[in-house]
């Protein structure tokens, strides 16, 4: 149990570009939970014509252009809950190495805070990082359950859907999709590219007919447009057991029909999914490409999604040589998204 209730938070101040990568080091590591404030984000949903927020000149100038990363570790007795800081990972598989709860034990905090230090170093020899300054402090976990709120605004993913949280009021117009959407500690609220461009297609294409299985579904705010979309049969699976819960509680707020469980694909009810999404890091898209035909039915669309500019060329061979078609593909700042058919 966790002591006191209490978090270590490790801040990181970085750069756009190096954010997923951070996130996906800390996440290794053992984080409890991860946040991000990019101030280009922001920026963009104020300067948006579209936008529901608003703010004046000066709070726009104030936002500056460093990306702020918050990791979150209990405290347990003296010590830091994480994984092994050395970086050794248990024998299994490549797919399990990277797509599996993450064994955690007790830490100083010295010890985590330099093995940061270093592998955002080694983050430093592909992508710029900015002054990678890390910091730690000290949260009562009912903060951090507020935290996250202060920067959360209703806003537009798409010409029709608007994801509010529950604490905001927003009268839906004609023809609009009204998603409420608390993201708590768990990753996708829509408003990064990723989740963004994956919105986007699914407000195109999601009809009565579909039976769609969301992996690594984060907050759920995919699975629950989904379902409010009409799909016949939705699906959310996640690895992480705190994004589950999120999930749940988004679906539950929403009246969405969906089933949220935690796991990894092997752990699918179907075999005969019309649209698998998958929003999640490249190396895992790629471990798992050989796999998602086993779920996809005849003529099923694969919608994949995280992919940095860098990798991008590399995943759409992979799925081409897979015989894969490429239906579309899109681009939102540095990040990809691409929507197979199988054969």
């Amino acid at each position: 149990m966790v002591s006191d209730s209490k978090w270590t938070v490790f801040s990181i101040k970085t750069t756009g570009e190096a954010s997923d990568a951070v996130c996906d080091m800390l996440q290794e590591l053992g984080a409890s939970g991860v946040s991000v404030s990019d101030p280009s984000d922001m920026r963009a949903i104020l300067e948006d014509p579209n936008s529901l927020a608003f703010a004046d000149d000066d709070f726009i100038e104030s936002l500056g252009s460093e990306v702020l990363i918050q990791a979150y570790f209990p405290i347990i007795g003296s010590m830091l809950q994480a994984s092994d800081p050395s970086g050794r990972t248990s024998p299994g598989s490549r797919e399990r190495e990277l797509y599996a709860d993450i064994p955690r034990s007790l830490f100083l905090q010295e010890d985590i805070h330099e093995t940061i230090k270093s592998r955002l170093s080694n983050i430093a020899e592909f992508l710029p990082i900015g002054t990678g300054e890390v910091t730690a402090s000290t949260l009562r976990e009912e903060e951090w359950a507020d935290n996250w709120k202060k920067d959360y605004k209703a806003f537009r993913v798409s010409d029709r859907v608007i994801v509010c949280p529950s604490w905001e009021e927003y009268e839906a117009g004609e023809g609009e999709i009204v998603i409420r959407m608390d993201p708590g500690s768990a990753f996708g609220t829509g408003t990064h590219e990723t989740t963004a461009m994956c919105a986007e297609i699914i407000d195109r294409i999601v009809s009565g007919r579909d039976r769609v299985l969301d992996l690594g579904c984060g907050s759920g705010i995919l699975s629950v447009l989904s379902s409010k979309l009409g799909a016949g049969y939705v699906e959310a699976i996640d690895i992480d057991r705190s994004a589950v819960i999120v999930a749940s509680g988004n679906v539950r707020a929403n009246n969405a029909d969906v089933y949220v469980h935690d796991g990894v694909l092997d752990d699918a009810v179907r075999k005969d999914y019309s649209l698998i999404v998958a929003n999640i890091i490249a190396d895992v898209l790629t471990d798992l490409c050989p796999k998602f035909t086993n779920y996809l039915a005849p003529g099923g669309l694969l919608l994949i999604s995280g992919i940095i500019d860098h990798r991008s060329a590399d995943l759409l061979n992979t799925y081409k040589t897979d015989g894969y078609e490429c239906v579309e593909a899109n681009k939102k700042g540095d990040w990809y998204s691409f929507l197979f058919r199988r054969p």
